[in-house]
């Protein structure tokens, strides 16, 4: 499957250019918000770490092993990027232990640097945002059309698809979700039942915000929408009133689409009819989702840009700085700005 098929088309036109990402870990760099106070005491370790290169379950099973703990003993709020710069809070159950020693998770890939006792474990899913940094280098691009787009985002956010790495090479894990839902059987390890499941959820979701931003309907209220605010996982429907709310357009408020589960979607008129055509056309993924235990969610069709800013600290790089809510995908916000190039082929006019 290839990404517009995955994704969906853009929310504010074709890419103004191209560029790379990613040719150095320090090229995108995560910084977990976390808004939660440690008490300094507890049978909780949690730990503030640094990670270069490094994906978050490898990190666990170091901090497992040097704290000397089963992985089941580590948590953390969610999965960073491997190849990236990221920092993020995990916690380690120690009951009736001190400290341990932990150096021994430490090399240049991974970095400890806070340690604070706390009462309760990490939860995931517990993170409010992820601050990024990011630097698209070697820029083929008009930077005044840039800067229009970047202030056009900033005004009127983005289409919220989930980015293709949920999806995995070529959209692999949509296509082993399929293989699951046709022969009505989940994967025993909960590890790949958990992937499959989230893939096939938010593949389902990017098929009906593709329609809505076919329609260019994605960043407005339809009657029968069911709305609801940036951070929040409750939702209220959208009469006429609602579709009016001036909070629409300081982009407090969102429609918003389907994450399929259990349970009927209570959207109405043209958003419902909009979601019973993905649902019927995908009803073998549906049902399955239902079937698993999945409940029926919704996801804000419209995203936000947080604290946007950028500047070119050199002519062929473009560094941007933004907060996303938990969940979110930068490289989401980077296709509505350019193309993206793998680093050996960035120097080759001919390759697209």
């Amino acid at each position: 499957m290839n990404e517009l098929q995955l994704l969906g088309p853009r929310g504010h036109g074709e890419p103004c250019g191209t560029a790379v990402l990613k040719a150095v870990a320090e090229d995108f760099q995560v910084d977990e918000v976390l808004d939660i106070p440690l008490a300094g005491e507890g049978e909780h370790l949690w730990l503030w770490v640094e990670k270069r290169e490094l994906n978050t379950e490898e990190a666990a099973k170091r901090i497992a092993r040097a704290a000397g703990v089963s992985i089941r003993m580590i948590s953390y709020a969610g999965l960073k990027d491997r190849q990236a710069l990221t920092r993020q809070w995990f916690s380690v159950h120690l009951p009736g232990k001190a400290d341990p020693d932990l150096s021994g998770a430490e090399d240049a890939t991974l970095a400890i640097l806070k340690q604070v006792r706390h009462t309760r474990k990490l939860q995931r899913g517990a993170h409010a945002a992820n601050g990024f940094t990011l630097r698209l280098t070697q820029l083929k691009a008009d930077r005044e059309a840039l800067d229009i787009r970047l202030a056009q985002i900033v005004a009127q956010g983005i289409p919220n698809y989930f980015g293709l790495q949920r999806f995995g090479f070529e959209g692999g894990n949509v296509a082993h979700a399929r293989h699951f839902a046709e022969s009505k059987t989940l994967p025993e390890k909960r590890n790949v039942r958990s992937r499959v499941l989230s893939a096939a959820r938010s593949y389902l979701f990017n098929r009906v915000l593709a329609q809505r931003v076919a329609a260019a309907t994605w960043n407005k209220a339809l009657l029968g929408d069911l709305l609801a605010f940036t951070d929040s996982r409750s939702f209220f429907p959208a009469g006429e009133a609602e579709c009016t709310d001036p909070r629409l357009a300081i982009l407090d408020l969102h429609p918003t689409g389907p994450l399929w589960g259990a349970g009927d979607s209570s959207a109405d008129g043209v958003a419902q009819a909009l979601e019973q055509i993905v649902a019927e056309d995908e009803r073998a993924l549906v049902d399955w989702l239902a079937e698993a235990g999945m409940t029926h969610e919704r996801r804000i069709l419209r995203l936000p840009i947080g604290g946007l800013t950028w500047h070119y600290p050199e002519p062929d790089i473009l560094q941007l700085e933004f907060v996303l809510p938990a969940g979110c995908f930068a490289t989401v916000l980077v296709r509505e700005l350019v193309d993206l190039l793998p680093a050996g082929q960035a120097d080759n006019p001919c390759v697209f």
